[in-house]
Order: C-alpha cells, then sequence, then structure tokens
C-alpha cells in the first residue's frame, strides 16, 4: 500500500481502496457498460453509508443499473466456493498489518459477530445460525474474528464464517492456526462466554496459549454460581460439569441499582490458562478486550445493507466491512505516525474513521457524479 509523500487526499484514499480490492477479492468483471471497478466502487459507497446496492446506483449518476451490478455479483459469488471468498478475505486482511506490528507477545481477542437473518427458506437457513433472541429473529448470519491489540493499533488479523455446523472448538482451531501460520504469538488471548467450554479449554491448555475467557454463571445453588459467594474476589480451582479443571477467577463488583439506587454486588467469572494473575489484575487486563467491541461498533459505520438471498454475497459483504477497517487502520499508521524516539505514536485525531469514510463519499461522488433531481409526474 502507497501512500503520496506530502499529503493524503480524497482521491488517494479511494484510489488506495479500488486498487486493495481489484487485488484481494480476486474478481473480474469486463461487461460493456459494468466493469470490476464501478462494482467495487458502488460496493463501497453502500457499506460506508449503510446503504443497498439499489439505493446507491440511484444515488450517482451510473450508465448501469442496480439489476446489473447484482447480476454480476451473483454470478461471481458461489455459495459452494465460501471458503474460497473467506480466503481472499483473510489475505486482505493481512496485506493491512503494519510491518512494525510485532509477532510475540500481544494481546489478541476472539469474538463472534451476529447479523440478524430473517430468511424462511429452508435453503437460506442452513448458513444462518441460531442465538438468542435479538432484533426480532433468532436466526444469524455469523462471523468470528481474531483481533490483534498493540499500543494504538486495533486490527482484525484473520476472520471466518460460521456455518451452524461449525463448533467453537473447530473456530478457535482455524484462527489460532491462521495466527500461528502467520507467525504470531499472543501473550494473552481474551475471549468471551461463547467460548468457554471443555474442548477448548484443552486445545488451549495443550497448545500451551495463556488466554482469560469470560465464564457464564449458572447454576442454582451449584455449578458456577456457587463460587459467588462472600464479599471479595479471589482465585481458584473449579471443576464443570464436563470433567475440565481450570483455574478461575472470582470478581466481586460493586453497581448502583437502578430502581433503589443502593450499591447492589454483582460477580464476574473468568477462566484461566496458563495463567497466574490474581482477580484484580484478571478483571483488569480483561477489560482491554472491549477493544474488540469498539471494533464491532466501527464495522457498524462499514456495513451495506441487503435483502439477497445469496449468502455468499451476505458474507462478503460483512468481510467488505473488515476490509475497509482495516485499510482505515494501516492508512491512519502511515499517515499519522510521528517520527520521534520511543514507541510508535499516532496523531489519531488527524485522521479519525468518520473522515476515512467522508474522503471516500466525496471521492466516488465526484468520479461518477450525483443525480441531484427527480422527475416530476404530477400534472
Amino acid at each position: 500500500m502507497i501512500i503520496p509523500r506530502e499529503q493524503l487526499s480524497a482521491e488517494d484514499v479511494r484510489v488506495v481502496v479500488e486498487q486493495f480490492l481489484g487485488e484481494h477479492l480476486n474478481w473480474r468483471i469486463e461487461g460493456y457498460k459494468c466493469d470490476s471497478s464501478t462494482v467495487s466502487q458502488v460496493l463501497v459507497k453502500a457499506a460506508i453509508e449503510g446503504q443497498t446496492i439499489e439505493s446507491i446506483c440511484e444515488d450517482l449518476r451510473l450508465n448501469v443499473k442496480s439489476n446489473t451490478v447484482r447480476e454480476q455479483l451473483n454470478g461471481l459469488l458461489d455459495v459452494c466456493e465460501l471458503r474460497t471468498h473467506e480466503a481472499h478475505v483473510n489475505a486482505g486482511l493481512v496485506n493491512c498489518v503494519p510491518t512494525q506490528l510485532p509477532r510475540v507477545g500481544l494481546e489478541m481477542a476472539i469474538d463472534l459477530h451476529d447479523e440478524p437473518f430473517y430468511g424462511k427458506t429452508p435453503e437460506l437457513r442452513t448458513y444462518a445460525c441460531r442465538g438468542e433472541a435479538s432484533d426480532g429473529t433468532t436466526y444469524f448470519y455469523r462471523v468470528a474474528t481474531l483481533y490483534v491489540i498493540w499500543r494504538q493499533v486495533r486490527i482484525t488479523l484473520a476472520m471466518t464464517y460460521v456455518l451452524p455446523e461449525d463448533s467453537n472448538l473447530s473456530v478457535v482451531h482455524f484462527l489460532l492456526g491462521r495466527m500461528k501460520n502467520l507467525g504470531f504469538r499472543p501473550g494473552v488471548l481474551y475471549a468471551d462466554k461463547e467460548f468457554c467450554e471443555g474442548p477448548v479449554l484443552r486445545y488451549l491448555k495443550k497448545a500451551h496459549i495463556p488466554a482469560v475467557l469470560a465464564c457464564s454463571i449458572r447454576g442454582k445453588t451449584g455449578g458456577t454460581r456457587a463460587l459467588c459467594r462472600g464479599r471479595k474476589s479471589y482465585c481458584t480451582t473449579h471443576t464443570f460439569s464436563d470433567g475440565t479443571k481450570a483455574r478461575v477467577a472470582v470478581v466481586a463488583t460493586l453497581k448502583i441499582d437502578k430502581t433503589t439506587g443502593k450499591r447492589k454486588r454483582t460477580w464476574l467469572v473468568y477462566v484461566l490458562v496458563g495463567l497466574s494473575w490474581s482477580a484484580k489484575k484478571t478483571r483488569h487486563r480483561y477489560r482491554r478486550r472491549f477493544g474488540i467491541e469498539s471494533s464491532y461498533r466501527q464495522f457498524g459505520y462499514l456495513r451495506a445493507r441487503t435483502t439477497s438471498r445469496n449468502p455468499a454475497l451476505r458474507f462478503l459483504l460483512m468481510g467488505l466491512g473488515f476490509l475497509l477497517l482495516n485499510i482505515w487502520v494501516k492508512l491512519r499508521f502511515l499517515a499519522t505516525h510521528l517520527i520521534e524516539k520511543g514507541p510508535t505514536r499516532l496523531d489519531e485525531d488527524l485522521f479519525r474513521l468518520h473522515r476515512f469514510i467522508a474522503f471516500l463519499r466525496r471521492a466516488i461522488e465526484r468520479t461518477f457524479g450525483t443525480a441531484d433531481s427527480i422527475p416530476i409526474y404530477a400534472r
């Protein structure tokens, strides 16, 4: 990725994004009016504005209709080649990793991200995972990501599309295998409650990967709920129902009850793998995992909308959001890196995400022009 030496303009950002997507999405469209450049620009504008392909085609002065763009995409994106498309996205994510990023001792996090799915046909639901009711549905298109935390850099290192038949262990195995192949070795790995289960804990222990996993509090009098006693935080050893033994940190916190206004004791439980941290340190360090939550919040600003029945297109739009987010992180690192002695520092205020989005929007609109009027049929 090459940027100008003097300044980074909106057109520079557009060109970088177009070239990057053309290189890594590995598609070629050579229609008379609809080419790869046009399709990628439409998808990018749909992502940064949270709109559909149809609304973007109506907004820009294009020589093609939205149906043509969708036909081209559906012809390229076959759900049978879902893992191939996933590999292309992963290659793009890695290409955004700064060369200065250390490969050993980093904090990493694994998490799941769900997109609500409202389809009814059995064929479409074979690619959607079940989950707790949210946004009016219990079906979701799901991705799992491996996230790297290094100073002011937060970057997605790998992702995978999660299908209903995929177990949590297979997801962790894929992401950590991808991490190992890239030469990374975490100082500590953070994971959410969904991954706190016997097979995953045993795999992490066998692989000698230090990890902290949030643990659900279950049971009425037994289980992990039996650990939530007393007034202070502490560490102990707990045996789960499947026979897995693990060191756990039980953290007592005080929160204000909104109804009574009084302080109420609540409990948090974490499972420690290969770590001898205290309960207080565990809670403090695990809070850094919430950097991945900010990544998903930013991903929400780069998510195109669709009602397509093609699962491959739906998944690609999710992958596109993470690609754009990584491109922004890389551009910000290259453009705002302060040259000084000591640890790497960035002038974050100079190129925040909203400016990246604004640059892309302006450059794309200048390239194609916009529809500034509509016909009036009433007489």
